[in-house]
């Protein structure tokens, strides 16, 4: 069980977002106030009051503290070490970018989350460091002994989540329900990576997590989430280029779950904007 062979998601341009319940829709387990528009509205204002006093991107000074753009922009999906780029070369990137607050989600003890990433070690000091550029989650392989302690022990050193969750388990197995008994305990979301056949696997299933934890938000992200806007998705395929027919799995949950939210970075986000452009815009709209 110990075993994952690298297998990683392109790095592509990318737009950070997550999806809106559409108008009118009654929230399960959730008092009507706390629409996924009001989540992202007070989400926006923290981070803003995080970034106030900063300095305009026309008074950006030498120092890596000095950076801020006019409006925030949140990237909700990076990583400490990816593929070998170091602390600086990260910061440079995302100022380049104009992104002016990052969430820093750690590899587990293993794996590197199949692309080299560092651990819960490496994105603690990072975000002590720049406090208004970077936040971070805790993670790790919920299967192995000493799991909850260790994410425990950085939710406790101010992690605002828990993932990516990158791991060969199903997504209702009973390891991952531990992690999901852990973010209610600590009311903090979970990003989870989504891949048939590899990672938390029988996503048909997932709505059940869903309906056991109303009051935990899960975050969806990879191929599988985004390949299953689709009704007539086949699961196999991993960057399906066709129309999309709405109404597939991930639509559903999105639609059906106020808990539920949406990842759009990396090559499976950038595809499910482009395959079928005019379906997208609808799908946004809702």
């Amino acid at each position: 069980m110990m075993k994952q062979t690298p297998v990683q998601e392109s790095r592509k341009p990318k737009v950070e977002a997550v999806a809106l319940r559409p108008p009118g829709l009654a929230a399960r387990g959730r008092p009507p106030s706390a629409s996924r528009r009001d989540f992202l509205a007070l989400s926006s204002l923290a981070v803003a009051s995080v970034l106030s006093g900063c300095a305009t991107r026309d008074q950006v000074g030498d120092s890596p503290g000095d950076y801020a753009a006019t409006e925030p922009i949140i990237d909700i999906h990076q990583h400490t070490n990816y593929a070998g780029r170091t602390d600086a070369e990260l910061i440079a990137h995302q100022r380049a970018l104009g992104v002016t607050h990052s969430i820093l989600l750690p590899a587990g003890r293993y794996f590197g989350l199949e692309a080299g990433c560092g651990g819960n070690d490496t994105v603690l000091p990072l975000a002590r460091k720049f406090p208004r550029e970077f936040s971070f989650f805790a993670n790790e392989v919920p299967y192995l002994d000493g799991a909850e302690r260790e994410i425990k022990k950085y939710l406790r050193r101010g992690a605002i989540g828990i993932g990516e969750q990158k791991f060969q388990v199903d997504c209702d197995s009973p390891a991952f329900q531990r992690i999901a008994d852990l973010a209610a305990e600590f009311n903090v979301p979970v990003l989870m990576h989504f891949q048939h056949d590899r990672y938390n696997t029988e996503f048909a299933r997932f709505h059940k997590v869903l309906e056991k934890y109303p009051r935990v938000n899960f975050i969806g992200h990879a191929q599988t989430w985004w390949a299953n806007i689709d009704l007539g998705h086949s699961q196999p395929a991993l960057y399906p280029k066709t129309p999309v027919t709405p109404g597939g799995l991930t639509d559903k949950l999105l639609r059906d779950y106020p808990n539920m939210f949406g990842d759009t970075s990396a090559g499976s986000g950038l595809n499910a904007f482009t395959r079928d452009e005019a379906h997208m815009r609808d799908f946004l709209a809702r």
